[in-house]
């Protein structure tokens, strides 16, 4: 079992999670209303985490093939900038994946950067989710359009093990 904590003040940010051996496959939206809203199944269960090789999040580079329309990041939608060249994420490897109702001691975090989004939080942007000292720590993806996850960025969280006493 882990236990997730700010990097900045040590608090933790997550119950006990179990760790997957990588992050199970992302679920296309289906245009269910999950309470109130719409959005994809979460990506990983309840009271799991998984680390994600691929890169997430910004900054965003030009795409090596511009016919090709490859998703921004895995499970994302494929988008361009303003110009219209098609962008994939350069953003962080090895952010830890988790369902985005395990980070029980977060916050958001505004920015004033981005579009909004329609039916929540789309993750394309400046991370969203802080520590309650204000330090932030993930981002989370919850719009109708990308994947239903938490990904917390290796550089801001500590991951330490815990053994629940017998």
């Amino acid at each position: 079992m882990t236990i997730f904590h700010c990097a900045a003040c040590g608090e933790a940010l997550t119950a006990d999670l179990e760790p997957l051996p990588a992050v199970p496959a992302r679920h296309l939206f289906e245009g269910e209303l999950v309470n109130g809203r719409r959005q994809a199944p979460p990506t990983m269960p309840r009271g799991h985490y998984a680390v994600d090789p691929q890169p997430h999040g910004p900054p965003f580079v030009p795409a090596e093939d511009q016919d090709d329309w490859p998703p921004a990041y895995p499970g994302g939608p494929c988008i361009s900038d303003f110009d219209g060249t098609v962008v994939v994420s350069a953003g962080p490897r090895n952010t830890f994946v988790l369902h985005p109702e395990d980070g029980t001691g977060l916050t958001w975090h505004t920015t004033t950067t981005g579009p909004p989004s329609c039916c929540g939080a789309p993750g394309d942007g400046p991370p969203n989710r802080a520590c309650r000292c204000g330090a932030v720590v993930g981002s989370e993806m919850s719009d109708c359009y990308t994947p239903y996850e938490l990904h917390l960025l290796p550089d801001a969280v500590r991951p330490a093990a815990h053994t629940p006493d017998h």
